[in-house]
């Protein structure tokens, strides 16, 4: 398969990446803003109790207007109304600074605006005063265990995609070269450095939009990870061709400190943070007061993770690149006799398996805002349990080993003590080397695996 190919097939992955978030551009509500403008409402109302009735976009650009109703003691319930006015809007940091603020008595004057953000906005009392948002929502009512649980789930959906895309890394890499490459979580620790860095020149561009700035982000980590994997893979797993796989082992161990200090010297020690985008909440189901919630950023996150891994399998099962990685992975002699070209085509992986972890950081910036330069260990690490799990020379595999995974972290996380989830995570990584060591979906040897 010829590198121009590969790059069509992973042009085509972003461009339907794009049209997710794209589909979110009617998502107008920024969460963020509205719970300023709510937090407002009882400064403008002392003594009223205040049940929010909607949020819509305002009538000019950047505002938003809140409906909402005053409940007085001694008097009827007064509807009434707030408009809030940005400074900007979208990725910019500054977007919760509030301009201007107008009910339905007329505009508030610029001496009370001042009072209102420095003596209650910005003050603990002033953050946690929002009313909230509407609480009536007309949603099916479930058990209380059950919506527990499908919260979790729902909660649970980006940190699963994140791990299956690292684990398919892992997996693209053994399965070819019989290498682990344990750089894979300082590879998205790039990819959400290059995300963030891609929609700051979209800001510097003046182009705030979550969209732009998120595709740009997309791009942006979907290069670095693959010049980064392509470039240090080369030099760790490329040019060593001892039979053991031990110098390339303890090489990526220095690619991946390697890549640490470096980025921590690009990026500085201090972590950049993307404000949350798309994180108004939709009401799904109801038990009792208890709403089970989805944001659309979680949806977006999810249907990326989800989107790559089906391109993903297309690409290793309908594509001559797909072909030859599975005939090499089978018999590297033969598929050498056959005519595959066995070190383009560990560059072409090694740039592939870079793109999904530089993909997976991009997700980490989009649902979480941002990830420090010595983040990614702990992603990587997980992301390793996951791909060993699922069975590490299998693709399907890897991808059933981050959900596992996910699913691992998400249930015990609701159930069990938090503080010994990773203790238990190790432990059933011990379990499975003993008892199955190939894997859900590796080999079927009891023998272990020549890692």
């Amino acid at each position: 398969m010829t590198g121009s190919r590969l790059i069509r097939i992973w042009c085509f992955t972003a461009v339907l990446s794009s049209l997710s978030l794209l589909a979110a551009c009617g998502i107008s509500i920024d969460a963020e803003q509205a719970r300023v403008c709510r937090s407002a409402l009882p400064a403008l109302n002392p003594d009223a109790a205040i049940t929010v009735e909607r949020v819509q976009t305002g009538p000019v650009p950047r505002s938003l207007r809140v409906d909402y109703l005053a409940h007085y003691p001694d008097r009827p319930i007064l509807e009434r109304f707030a408009i809030c006015h940005f400074v900007a809007e979208g990725l910019s940091p500054n977007k919760t600074e509030l301009v201007g603020l107008a009910t339905e008595e007329g505009p508030l004057s610029g001496a009370s605006l001042y009072l209102l953000k420095r003596y209650y906005l910005d003050t603990p009392e002033g953050a946690a005063g929002d009313p909230g948002s509407q609480p009536a929502a007309d949603v099916i009512e479930i058990p209380m265990d059950v919506a527990y649980w499908l919260q979790q789930i729902l909660v649970s959906l980006p940190r699963t995609a994140i791990y299956a895309l690292l684990s398919v890394a892992f997996a693209l890499v053994f399965g070819l070269s019989g290498r682990i490459n344990l750089a894979f979580g300082e590879l998205a620790a790039i990819g959400s450095a290059a995300t963030i860095a891609g929609a700051s020149i979209m800001l510097g561009f003046g182009a705030s939009s979550p969209v732009l700035g998120l595709a740009a982000g997309l791009a942006a980590s979907l290069f670095a990870g693959a010049i980064h994997s392509a470039v240090g893979g080369y030099f760790t797993i490329g040019r060593i061709v001892s039979t053991s796989p031990q110098p390339s082992l303890i090489a990526t161990v220095g690619l991946s400190l390697f890549l640490m200090e470096y980025l921590r010297l690009v990026q500085s020690p201090v972590t950049v943070w993307l404000p949350p985008i798309w994180s108004e909440a939709w009401p799904l189901f109801r038990a009792q007061n208890f709403l089970v919630s989805l944001t659309p950023i979680t949806v977006i996150t999810a249907g990326i993770g989800l989107i790559a891994a089906v391109s993903l399998l297309w690409l290793v099962q309908a594509t001559s690149f797909g072909r030859a990685w599975r005939a090499y992975a089978d018999d590297a002699l033969a598929a050498a006799l056959m005519g595959v070209n066995g070190p383009r085509l560990l560059i072409q992986t090694l740039a592939l398996a870079g793109a999904m972890a530089g993909l997976s950081g991009m997700l980490i910036v989009a649902q979480y805002g941002g990830l420090g330069f010595a983040g990614g260990f702990q992603y990587g690490l997980k992301a390793l349990i996951a791909a060993i799990i699922g069975g590490i020379g299998s693709i399907p595999g890897a991808m059933l080993g981050g959900f596992a995974v996910g699913l691992f972290e998400t249930l015990w996380s609701a159930y069990l003590p938090i503080e010994v989830r990773d203790m238990a995570l190790y432990a059933a990584l011990v379990v499975f080397l003993i008892f199955r060591p190939g894997g859900l979906l590796g080999f079927k040897d009891p023998t272990p695996r020549p890692v």
